[in-house]
């Protein structure tokens, strides 16, 4: 349950995936993982002290993978209690509590107005710096004026 975000410029993010508390959104994130289906995607959306998004296949915030699915959030019917903190990961969505896919957007500051209605599904535990340096990312409103490219996301083994 731990991947391994890598940006074109070498910089480096690791998460730790909840599938206890988001097992429809963790097995979606982990089978377009394994397809590697992120690979050489871009962050195309930042806002300052809010979040980066990625994971659009076309760049634009209109795409995503074949497939959408439930929400897992309080709104929908679910029980998920994360918090959407700074380092959070949870899953994009159109007003249709059930059409995420493939996008996903990462706290760059303590959202509470989200909680409840998007679904949370891990949490970054190592590149902070990393997190912050794409905050910093300049942007034309929301949308990044050189999209940082992510390389790829791979599952990595954490010993404890």
């Amino acid at each position: 349950n731990y991947i391994k975000i890598e940006m074109n410029s070498g910089e480096i993010m690791l998460l730790e995936l909840y599938s206890d508390i988001a097992p429809i959104t963790v097995a979606n994130f982990q089978k377009l993982v394994s397809e590697k289906f992120y690979d050489k995607l871009t962050f195309h959306r930042i806002i300052d002290n809010f979040m980066i998004q990625g994971g659009d296949p076309l760049g634009t915030g209109h795409g995503g993978s074949d497939e959408t699915i439930k929400g897992e959030f309080i709104l929908n019917g679910f029980t998920n209690t994360l918090k959407h903190a700074k380092g959070i990961i949870s899953m994009a969505r159109s007003n249709d509590y059930d059409s995420a896919s493939s996008q996903f957007f990462i706290c760059l500051a303590d959202t509470p107005h989200l909680d409840g209605s998007y679904a949370a599904f891990g949490k970054l535990i190592a590149g902070f710096d990393t997190l912050e340096n794409l905050g910093k990312t300049k942007v034309n409103g929301e949308t990044p004026i050189n999209k940082p490219v992510i390389k790829n996301i791979r599952f990595i083994t954490i010993e404890n």
